[in-house]
């Protein structure tokens, strides 16, 4: 623990709050994702976004030189889907406040409410060059809840992190999970079927909620002593769901479960944004890509349950093929220090470098609804970036700096090893 808390003092101590001169990162290889690759390429940042991308861009007066010769510079990277900060490490009971597991529908819980900006996982994270994550709620429940979209920064409290104006996001889950946690207990949903009959039964107690409000609404224009309906924060999210107030990401692996819960939208009229882990869609890329709906998923991870057992590495590039949007997340507080190199895993096995790059970048930041501020090398964005010893997708690269907002929070030339650490002590 007593690494951890000094690795937090590093980092801080790099950069503290409010305290970003302008940067200007000279002569690396640029890897915009939406606008190619600049060789020998500078960018500016000030006041915490992109202000130039180019090259022979002068240094203000103040400005902090960092030379990226023949360094790699992309765009932080984006989690679309953690549970950092909502199980936090050390992983013990007191940490566990990812699954409200009481109930099957929770769509009224908040991720925010539970966060943990301490969580020793986020200086992990940001030294791998994750700069955004989304945190949801576990996959216990059919609906688990809301999401929170943040900016990785140690030493901040959540509303100083959380990303004001991003969209809304909601979790469901479908699959082993729910039955599981519920069926144990002899509990709807036991079963597939029992899965999306409480889907399909609380989505209409949403819209007859919405008609209810409704009606309420036309009376008042009447009769402003109109006795309004009763709250039902449940139904009041559900009920934003159905108005597309909210993205919504569903765990599933299972191609028919897809398919299933595709059916349920049409339905109710709403619009699935991803689905989560998706190890079988891959399967049904054509029905994904014509729909809009990206896959949130993983190179290797298979087998670990029966529902992942026909996960493949070669998924990542069949999906890209197909015209789906890729993601790739880490759902690990350790994997999420490595994201890069999963998607060079997926290279390796047919992925297109430039469709694993977005994976990383532009086609989270859709996932998410932040595409126009984060996610690529664009005068204008949030001046969030990475800067890698090497090529990104080279095993013995290493990411050297992570700047979030301009500033810089990691600089691996300033980490202590553990017997530094351990000498100081």
């Amino acid at each position: 623990m007593r690494t951890i808390a000094l690795s937090i003092l590093v980092i801080m101590m790099i950069s503290p709050p409010g305290a970003a001169p302008p940067i200007l990162i000279k002569g690396g290889t640029i890897i915009t994702v939406t606008k190619g690759t600049i060789e020998g390429g500078d960018i500016l940042l000030r006041d915490g976004k992109i202000a130039q991308v180019g090259k022979g861009i002068k240094a203000p007066n103040e400005a902090v030189i960092i030379d990226a010769a023949g360094k790699f510079v992309m765009p932080g990277i984006i989690d679309a889907h953690s549970h950092i900060g909502v199980y936090s490490w050390p992983d013990v009971p007191a940490n566990d406040d990812g699954n409200e597991g009481t109930d099957p529908i929770t769509p009224h819980v908040r991720a925010e409410d539970a966060f943990n900006a301490n969580d020793p996982a986020i200086t992990r994270a940001i030294a791998g060059g994750v700069t955004t994550i989304m945190t949801v709620p576990g996959s216990a429940n059919l609906i688990g809840g809301q999401a929170i979209v943040v900016k990785l920064k140690p030493g901040r409290t959540v509303d100083e992190i959380r990303i004001i104006g991003a969209p809304p996001g909601m979790k469901m889950a479908l699959g082993e999970n729910p039955k599981g946690v519920y069926g144990e207990r002899k509990q709807m949903p036991s079963t597939r079927m029992g899965n999306i009959a409480l889907m399909r039964q609380w989505f209409q107690k949403a819209r007859e909620y919405n008609l209810k409000w409704d009606a309420y609404g036309l009376r008042k224009e009447k009769d402003e002593k109109a006795e309004q309906p009763e709250r039902d924060l449940k139904l009041e999210a559900l009920s934003d769901v159905l108005k597309g107030k909210y993205l919504v990401h569903i765990h599933c692996y299972d191609r028919d479960e897809m398919l299933a819960m595709i059916k349920v939208a049409d339905e109710f009229g709403f619009k699935i944004k991803s689905f989560i882990h998706g190890l079988e869609a891959y399967q049904i890329a054509d029905t994904l890509a014509a729909r809009e709906i990206a896959v949130c998923t993983w190179t290797d991870w298979w087998g670990f349950k029966l529902e992942a057992w026909q996960g493949i590495p070669q998924a990542p590039g069949i999906l890209a093929s197909k015209g789906v949007r890729l993601v790739f997340h880490s759902d690990s507080p350790n994997q999420i220090q490595r994201l890069w190199l999963d998607a060079a895993k997926a290279v390796r096995y047919g992925l297109d470098r430039q469709k694993a790059f977005e994976g990383l970048t532009i086609n989270p930041a859709w996932t998410i609804g932040l595409e126009d501020r984060i996610g690529s090398i664009e005068e204008g964005k949030d001046a969030d970036i990475a800067i890698f010893t090497g090529h990104p997708f080279d095993i013995y690269s290493k990411v050297e700096k992570t700047i979030v907002d301009g500033e810089i929070l990691y600089d691996r030339s300033k980490e202590k090893s553990p017997l530094e650490a351990e000498n100081d002590r």
